[in-house]
C-alpha cells in the first residue's frame, strides 16, 4: 500500500493549504518567499565598475523593474449537470459511509492534494485508503466552473467510520476537482475559491 506524508487533514478550518496527506490530523504546507536571483544579480552589478568600453566608466543603477500587470480573473460559470452529479455522488458516497461506491467516482491513476504536494494514487487501494483517511463528510453547495476546475463549496459532517471531524462539522470547504469521462482525475484541496485562487496542476 502506498504511504502517505502525515499531517494534513480534509475540512479543517481555512489556513491549511491545498491539497493529501493522510493520516486524520491537521496539517498546513507553506511557502516561503524569497527576493528573485534576479533582482539580487542587478543589486550586485550596480556596486561594480563595468568591464567593458572605456576605462574609468562606472556602472550605473538599472531603473526599477515594471509591475506586473495582474492576470485577469478567471471567469466563473456554473459546472455542466454531467460533472456535478459526479462530484455530487461522491461526496454523498463518502459522507454515507458507503466507502466502495466513493472509490469508485475516482480514476486510475489520479492525483490528490489535501495539504501537501500533489500524490498519485495507481490503484483502487490506493483511492481507498485516501478516501478512508478523510476526517469529514460533506454535502456540496454549489460547483463553478473556473475553466480550468471545478470548484466545489462543500458544508463539513460527521460521517461514519474511524475518526472524528469533531469542531469541522458545520465549516464550509473548497475542493477543486478534475473530471474526465465522468470520473474523478483530480482532487484538490483550496482555501477558498477566490476568482484568482485556482490550483496550479501537477506536471502529469
Amino acid at each position: 500500500m502506498r504511504k502517505f506524508p502525515r499531517g494534513a487533514t480534509f475540512g479543517r478550518a481555512e489556513g491549511s493549504a491545498s491539497p493529501p496527506d493522510l493520516p486524520r490530523g491537521r496539517g498546513a504546507a507553506a511557502s516561503i518567499l524569497t527576493v528573485p536571483r534576479r533582482a539580487l544579480l542587478l543589486a550586485a552589478l550596480a556596486l561594480v565598475p563595468s568591464a567593458c568600453g572605456s576605462a574609468g566608466k562606472t556602472a550605473t543603477t538599472p531603473p526599477p523593474p515594471r509591475a506586473a500587470t495582474p492576470s485577469p480573473a478567471p471567469e466563473r460559470k456554473p459546472a455542466a449537470a454531467d460533472d456535478v452529479a459526479v462530484i455530487r455522488g461522491w461526496a454523498d458516497a463518502l459522507r454515507r459511509g458507503e466507502l466502495d461506491r466513493a472509490v469508485r467516482y475516482f480514476a486510475i491513476p489520479s492525483f490528490v492534494s489535501n495539504g501537501t504536494p500533489p500524490i498519485k494514487l495507481t490503484s483502487r487501494e490506493d483511492v481507498r485508503f485516501f478516501n478512508r483517511t478523510l476526517p469529514c463528510g460533506a454535502k456540496v453547495l454549489r460547483v463553478e466552473d473556473t475553466g480550468a476546475y471545478l470548484v466545489a463549496r462543500l458544508r463539513l459532517t460527521e460521517r461514519p467510520g474511524p475518526g472524528v471531524c469533531g469542531a469541522g462539522v458545520g465549516g464550509e470547504a473548497s475542493t477543486a476537482f478534475l473530471i474526465r469521462r465522468r470520473h474523478i482525475v483530480q482532487w484538490r484541496r483550496v482555501v477558498e475559491p477566490a476568482p484568482d485562487a485556482t490550483p496550479a496542476g501537477p506536471q502529469i
